[in-house]
């Protein structure tokens, strides 16, 4: 792991560390996080994974039993229905506002996140491509305008993205051609054309969710 950038801490830096295990699969629902073992392949001490285990307790992606141990969450996939749900309410409302505030910069960035998704999705880069999606949906927030929209939906993401992980070999490259439907319609300046959008890419990942679940 490389420790040393950007005035992130240790404790930031090995809880994303987790995080990109738990998104890829090397760490799955249900396994234990084993804080000797994962200071030794990160090369940190016990103390920061400590610590970014209990961070990442409070995103709901790590569950700490007493006596027991720490434990990457089960996946509830009518629990993430219910989040997507509300995630959806929230990102349909910041691409309307996006397609009001747009700004030439920001849209060449979140074009530019569709294209390195897009190209991550097609040489299965898992972790790339989940990163990029993060960014644009954040770019989208960000370019709404309104600050609250961005923090009220921190706290859903990282729980969310799951949903997004356990449907990348379903979705893939579908799921870019919808981001770019989104982006076309902000920059037309089109608000009821993104909130749309928008609502039908979410509408979609919680369909395909479904079916997913139904198959496990």
């Amino acid at each position: 792991m490389n420790i040393g950038s950007e005035h992130r801490t240790l404790r930031e830096m090995v809880a994303d560390a987790i995080v990109e295990r738990i998104m890829t699969g090397e760490l799955n629902p249900g396994d234990r996080l084993l804080e000797e073992k994962l200071a030794a392949e990160l090369g940190v001490s016990r103390n920061p994974v400590r610590e970014s285990i209990r961070a990442l307790e409070a995103t709901g992606l790590v569950e700490v039993v007493p006596r027991r141990g720490a434990y990457v969450v089960e996946i509830d996939p009518h629990d993430l229905a219910q989040l997507l749900g509300v995630r959806a309410v929230l990102e349909a409302y910041a691409a309307e506002l996006a397609a009001v505030n747009r700004s030439p910069d920001m849209l060449a960035h979140i074009n530019h996140l569709i294209e390195q998704g897009a190209a991550a999705s097609q040489r299965d880069d898992l972790v790339t491509a989940a990163a990029c999606h993060r960014d644009f949906h954040l770019a989208i927030e960000q370019a709404s305008g309104n600050p609250y929209i961005e923090s009220t939906a921190a706290p859903l993401r990282r729980r969310t993205e799951l949903a997004f992980s356990m449907l990348s070999d379903s979705r893939s490259m579908l799921s870019w051609e919808e981001h770019r439907r989104i982006w076309q319609a902000i920059a037309d300046g089109d608000p009821l054309a993104a909130k749309a959008r928008t609502a039908e890419h979410m509408a979609g990942v919680i369909a395909d969710l479904a079916e997913v679940a139904s198959r496990r």
